[in-house]
Formats: structure tokens, C-alpha cells, sequence
């Protein structure tokens, strides 16, 4: 059996997984932990699993790059929509780029901030639950419930009118979806349409609020536009594309918190009666949830210099696959890491990176998971799931298409 798991870690290919790896990838996760957490792929990047590792890296941004250039070139085709969007958005990009969006975005996202939206959200999700109680029998919290809220919450952030909220889903999901490590044709002409489609859009929102600015203490399109925090205003196409990156960025990646929380409750029982009868628990069962199921299983970076990783050395300019998703279930960090545990301390995940690259909206996501699962478990508290689960059919995001759902 260990030899078995030792010539499964092995031979993994990232851009050609085995049957059912998608679906199921934690105990390939585990076999690489185990006997390959530096792998070499036969493309020539690096795959690795282990949370020293990843988390040393996130911190050191001399020797490892977030600038996917090179990368994303064979990819996506230099000056296509995607190459564009994904080599100039925040997450994708090295300073001086990276540090002026990031001071926008973090001044605009102050603690203060955040508790003025607190309230907004609170209602927002409790209109959410009472559609749920009106449609009664079957529900799907993806689509009834855990999608609906970062669009709203993030369509509030920058101001999107209601009424044009409709295709940012779509968008999101298209634009996400072309990270994955391998595409078809299909999925690469949407990845590229939904960038062209979801531009448009923004120039003209971004027009009509250069005309009328909104408040900036609140309409954080309105500081992207001004400058606000960084040294100097954002270029056109900056503006347009790091907006995008705001919408997509806390959408998908929430959507899966809020769904794999709820499924994560009703697959571990006794786990969901320790916070009923403990709601205070609802902080370190959002952190479990991180870790367990992170939404975003995957991240990049590449080598600036040749370095040394577990014994391997790793020439400059390779790419390096960061495999958040084993990470978080390391043994040297994580006591009996496969436990969903609502209760675990110290939880040193890495959902959210690490290092200056650490998610910006970290502490808006936990505010809207905290306050979906709460609300969500107060109202419906015997809530089951029903046959028919559909994962979301990704690699890198981790989360459900549709969660059929009895309320109870």
C-alpha cells in the first residue's frame, strides 16, 4: 500500500491529473506530503505541497515573483483579454504596480470601513433567508444563497447599480475559470469574451463615475479613480482591469467559504452541535472551514534566482505551483489534519497566502463567511443536504456548482 501511494505521488501531473482528482484531490494531497512535497512536473515547473515551504515563499518577494508574463505568454497568447487582465491585475503583479493598487484597496478597506458595512450585509443575508423560507422544500444554497452575497457585497464596494449586476457571475467564473492548469479551446474563448464583455462595461461605469464621483469613504471605484493611498492615479487600463480583479476576486473565492462551510456542517454533525449549542465558536469554525476546504487551492510564483527547496535545486525563471489545498493539511503543522475540527488552535492555514501578497479583502471575506454561516445556522438550524451535490469542477477553486438543501 505505501509503495502504491508512493508511485501515486510520483507520477502526478498537474496538467493531466488522474480520474477523480478533481472531485477528490486530498489524498493525492496526502501522498504528495508525504513523498514527493517537492515535485518536478514534465513541463519543467514545480509543484509543492508543504506549508514551510509555501509559507517562506509568500514571505520572500526577492527570490519568488508574482509576475506571470512569461507564464501566461503560451497560455493565453501575448495581448489577448486574458493576458492582459491576468499579467496587470493586483494579484498577478510585482511592485511598483502591486504596492499603488494595494494601498488603494487597503485604505478603503479599514476596520472602520467594514463596520459600517456590517449592518448592510446582516440585512442583505436575512432578505436572502427569508427567499429561501418563501421558496420552501428543496433549496440550493450555491445559487439561492452563498453566490448572491459577494456580488452584493463587492457590487456594493464599488457601486455597481443593482439592476447590472446580472452577468458578473458569469464573467467571474469565465475570466477564474481559465487559470485552471489546462483548457479546452471552449473554455479559453470564454475566459477571452468575458474579459472583452466585462471591459466594456467598466469604461462605461467608470465614465459615468468620473462624472459624478461618489463618496469615498464608501465607493471604493470612486478612490480607484482618485488615487487614494497610492502615489500616483492608476492608468486606464489599470483601473479597468484591477476593478475586474475586485469583482472576481471576492466572489468566487467567497461563494466556496459560505457553500463548503455549509456542506462541511451537515457532512461532520457532531462538529455543527458543537456550534449550535456554542455559537460563539462560529469565528474558529469560519478559520476550520479556511483550512479544510480552502476556496482557493492553488496559487504561482516564479523563481528570480536559483534556489534550494527541500534538497532540489530550482532554476531562475521556473514556475512554481503552490499547493495551498495540501498545505493546510500538513502533519508537522496540523494535528490529525483530515479532522474537521471547529475548535482548532493555534490554525496557522494558508487560505489567504501570505507576505505582502496576503489577500486584501481577507478580513471583508471572514466578515461575510462569519456572518452567511451564523445567520444562515440560527434560522435553519436543522438544514440537510439532499442527493444531487455538483462540485464546481475546478482545480484551483475548490467550492460546489449546486448544494441541494432540505431546510428542515
Amino acid at each position: 500500500m505505501s509503495s502504491d501511494v508512493r508511485d501515486l505521488a510520483l507520477a502526478f501531473d498537474l496538467a493531466s491529473p488522474p480520474v477523480g482528482f478533481v472531485e477528490d484531490p486530498f489524498p493525492v494531497y496526502d501522498a504528495l506530503l508525504a513523498h514527493a512535497p517537492v515535485l518536478r512536473q514534465p513541463d519543467g515547473s514545480v509543484l509543492l505541497s508543504r506549508h514551510g515551504d509555501l509559507d517562506r515563499i509568500y514571505r520572500d518577494t526577492t527570490l519568488y515573483s508574482s509576475d506571470k508574463k512569461v507564464a501566461f505568454a503560451p497560455k493565453f497568447g501575448v495581448g489577448s483579454p486574458l493576458f492582459e487582465h491576468h499579467t496587470t491585475s493586483l494579484v498577478f503583479s510585482d511592485p511598483p504596480l502591486h504596492t499603488r493598487v494595494r494601498r488603494i484597496m487597503t485604505a478603503a478597506l479599514t476596520p472602520r470601513a467594514l463596520q459600517r458595512m456590517e449592518p448592510g450585509l446582516v440585512t442583505a443575508v436575512d432578505a436572502l433567508l427569508d427567499g429561501l423560507a418563501e421558496k420552501g422544500g428543496a433549496v440550493d444554497l450555491v445559487e439561492d444563497f452563498a453566490s448572491a452575497i459577494p456580488i452584493q457585497v463587492i457590487g456594493n464596494l464599488l457601486d455597481v447599480p443593482v439592476a447590472e449586476r446580472a452577468p458578473l457571475r458569469d464573467w467571474s467564473l469565465a475570466i477564474l475559470g481559465a487559470l485552471e492548469p489546462s483548457l479546452t479551446p471552449a473554455q479559453l474563448e470564454r475566459g477571452h469574451t468575458a474579459v472583452r464583455e466585462f471591459k466594456d462595461y467598466l469604461a462605461d461605469l467608470i465614465a459615468r463615475r468620473r462624472a459624478r464621483p461618489g463618496d469615498p469613504e464608501t465607493d471604493v471605484l470612486t478612490r480607484l479613480i482618485r488615487g487614494d493611498g497610492a502615489d500616483q492615479q492608476l492608468s486606464e487600463i489599470e483601473l479597468i482591469q484591477n476593478c475586474i480583479f475586485i469583482l472576481n476576486a471576492g466572489h468566487e473565492t467567497t461563494t466556496n467559504l459560505i457553500g463548503n462551510g455549509l456542506a462541511l456542517l451537515d457532512d461532520w454533525p457532531e462538529e455543527r452541535a458543537r456550534l449550535l449549542a456554542a455559537p460563539d465558536l462560529i469565528v474558529s469554525a469560519v478559520e476550520e472551514v479556511l483550512r479544510f476546504r480552502s476556496p482557493n487551492q492553488l496559487g504561482n510564483r516564479e523563481t528570480t534566482a536559483e534556489v534550494e527547496i527541500g534538497g532540489e535545486r530550482i532554476a531562475a525563471g521556473t514556475n512554481l505551483h503552490l499547493c495551498i489545498g495540501a498545505a493546510n493539511r500538513d502533519p508537522e503543522v496540523f494535528a490529525e489534519p483530515t479532522r474537521f475540527d471547529i475548535t482548532r488552535r493555534p490554525n496557522r492555514h494558508l487560505a489567504f497566502a501570505g507576505g505582502p501578497h496576503v489577500c486584501v479583502g481577507l478580513t471583508l471575506a471572514r466578515m461575510e463567511g462569519r456572518i452567511a454561516l451564523e445567520r444562515f445556522l440560527a434560522r435553519y438550524p436543522g438544514y440537510r443536504m439532499l442527493e444531487g451535490r455538483v462540485a464546481g469542477g475546478r482545480m484551483r477553486f475548490r467550492g460546489y456548482a449546486h448544494l441541494p438543501a432540505s431546510l428542515g
